[in-house]
């Protein structure tokens, strides 16, 4: 039926269509399903994308519906054996900007939804682990001179140590949770029960591209008067709110996020 419908449409339109070409154009499979099925099975539920922000957020100017963009920063290892590459876009906009009456209270509600990466946009859905403003974030990335004979070192956001030229990160208390590797490292997400963050989920145990962050790495870092209100991990979901209890809230391009996929 559906054959005979589009071979007249074409004979009207003065076309003419092979069998096969029929067959394509009948199997055109939707866009969007497609998409949502890629994105699931490409990147794994519990998969953490450490991303620093192109765009400033300023509650006094920032606008509902305002376009949101970040970097990787470090390439993220999948389970199929692919990366997603660093460079890659995580793209959001901003859900809302509130404040109390008396204007104390201010707060901005952000959302990521799209990752683009070799070409190709994967819906996402991200909740927030951890933030870290530009400071924090420049000063993990200086290396600190240990013994001569000693690798040297840098300490991560959340205190963690990782040792450069592919040696290992150590907890403040000696444990070893990764490896370095380029442009950051390899750990296993940790749980941080004082401060609301999860470790494992969905059974994802494989090392996380954590970036100059600690495997326990969660809340905000270097951010005065800010802080996480919520994640984005229970309704509504994937929504982000930071707020800031004196005045306006600001957070800065240069901010680092770690982002872990729902």
């Amino acid at each position: 039926m559906k054959q005979q419908i589009l071979r007249r449409a074409v004979k009207i339109l003065g076309l003419s269509l092979s069998t096969a070409m029929l067959a394509g154009l009948l199997n055109i499979p939707n866009a969007h399903a497609q998409d949502a099925e890629a994105g699931a099975a490409i990147i794994p539920p519990g998969t953490i994308l450490p991303v620093r922000l192109n765009s400033s957020l300023y509650s006094s100017r920032t606008t509902t519906g305002q376009t949101v963009t970040a970097r990787l920063m470090q390439d993220v290892p999948l389970a199929n054996g692919e990366k997603i590459r660093k460079g890659s876009r995580v793209i959001g906009h901003v859900v809302d900007v509130s404040s109390t009456p008396d204007a104390n209270t201010q707060q901005i509600s952000l959302q990521f939804d799209q990752l683009v990466s070799s070409g190709r946009t994967i819906p996402i859905r991200t909740v927030l682990r951890a933030v870290a403003g530009p400071i924090s974030v420049m000063q993990a990335e200086i290396p600190t001179d240990g013994p001569v004979s000693a690798p040297i070192a840098t300490t991560q956001v959340g205190g963690d140590t990782a040792f450069t030229s592919g040696g290992e990160v150590d907890t403040a208390d000696g444990a070893l949770v990764g490896k370095s590797v380029r442009d950051g490292v390899l750990v296993q997400a940790s749980a941080n029960q004082a401060r609301g963050c999860r470790g494992v989920i969905d059974d994802n145990k494989a090392p996380q591209a954590m970036w100059i962050f600690s495997s326990d790495a969660c809340g905000a870092y270097g951010l005065s008067n800010v802080r996480i209100a919520h994640t984005g991990k229970t309704e509504p979901l994937g929504v982000i709110v930071l707020t800031s209890a004196k005045g306006q809230l600001k957070l800065t391009s240069g901010a680092g996020m770690l982002l872990r996929v729902e």
